[in-house]
């Protein structure tokens, strides 16, 4: 009997194709797309709904009905604005810059879509993620880099449970993007040329600070820009402008390129700093998920550490800290380590665990 399995269509050309080899490989297939956006509204759902708008719904149809599968649109609103869009939100009022789409991945394209695919009798959900899901040794199941470092990305997925991986299946991972485009036109899909979505997807104009004022019951509004030794430097428009690192848009007449530093949403203020003062080779980190292993237990281990999504990674020691939280030391300073944001270990070519920078 064939195992069934549902796949994520988001319209693209990589679920796509991850539909397509599935099916070539004798699974029974049924494709479905999350319906995400708030709108009613059809024309403002189709402009904003990113990879889940009227238009993604369309494109997947089309794909599922070329390859002759059968193709739902399950409505995830309510998750996604829980889990995704009110986070998003808090955590820019408490001066933290949060990762949508880590919170997307573990709660609803995984958490709520597995639990309604299982509903339907499915064995398996699987995405078109550039990424491999590995079971190593020790029986534990972990993430794997996808063939190409170009497009690898395990590190939005170091949130999965064992639970959610088990079943899981990535078969995108095995192929470099252009391999991918020439699957998709070897059997006539339609989105075999089409683009890849880079913003985030309910806030299509990355308008983030518009965004917020528009979702928050109440946004601070502008506080002082502040030095690391507390003297004003100037007025900022608002905690939510701004991000660990930044340079651009500050407006500050200093002389000399300057950096934020640090938020402090309990002051209202935004610490100014210099180039060097934006390195540092400490982070904590909590809200861990472990996948290779249940638990440090005690153990210092070193692993590379990415602390963004485009970071290159970088060698460190991670160890436990008496209040349960992970401490990560770098061989060498890193640049911009920004709290709300995930820190991914990894040990050789797969994913360790992560958790949320403090």
């Amino acid at each position: 009997m064939k195992k069934k399995v549902v796949v994520g269509m988001s319209g693209g050309v990589d679920s796509s194709v991850a539909a397509c080899l599935l099916k070539e490989q004798g699974y029974e297939v049924i494709g479905v797309t999350m319906q995400i956006w708030q709108e009613e509204n059809p024309d403002e759902a189709s402009e904003n709904g990113g990879c889940c708008g009227l238009s993604a719904v369309d494109d997947a149809r089309r794909v599922a009905w070329t390859l002759g599968i059968p193709y739902y649109v399950m409505n995830f609103r309510r998750e996604f604005k829980k889990s995704v869009m009110d986070y998003f939100v808090a955590e820019y009022l408490h001066g933290r810059t949060p990762n949508p789409c880590i919170a997307c991945n573990r709660y609803v394209k995984w958490e709520a879509l597995l639990a309604r695919s299982m509903e339907i009798g499915a064995d398996y959900i699987a995405t078109g993620h550039y990424a491999r899901v590995m079971k190593l040794p020790n029986g534990r199941f972990t993430i794997r880099n996808s063939v190409t470092a170009a497009k690898d990305q395990t590190y939005a997925l170091y949130n999965l449970t064992q639970e959610q991986l088990k079943r899981t299946l990535m078969p995108v991972g095995d192929y470099t993007k252009e391999e991918i485009r020439k699957i998709a036109e070897r059997n006539g899909l339609a989105v075999a040329k089409k683009k890849d979505s880079m913003e985030i997807c309910f806030i299509p104009d990355n308008d983030y600070a518009s965004f917020i004022e528009k979702s928050a019951d109440s946004v601070p509004g502008g506080g002082n820009f502040v030095d690391m030794a507390g003297n004003v430097l100037g007025r900022h428009k608002g905690i939510t402008h701004y991000t660990v690192g930044q340079r651009k848009g500050l407006n500050l007449s200093m002389g000399r390129p300057v950096f934020v530093t640090e938020i402090r949403p309990e002051t209202n203020e935004v610490v100014i700093g210099s180039g060097d003062d934006v390195f540092s080779d400490r982070l904590c980190c909590s809200h861990l998920n472990w996948m290779a292993v249940d638990g440090l237990h005690g153990e210092r281990r070193r692993v590379t550490a990415k602390i963004r999504y485009s970071h290159g990674g970088a060698s460190c020691v991670i160890s436990e800290l008496p209040n349960g939280t992970v401490e990560c030391l770098f061989e060498t300073p890193q640049r911009a380590i920004t709290p709300g944001q995930a820190v991914v270990f990894y040990e050789d070519d797969h994913v360790f665990g992560g958790g949320t920078i403090l």
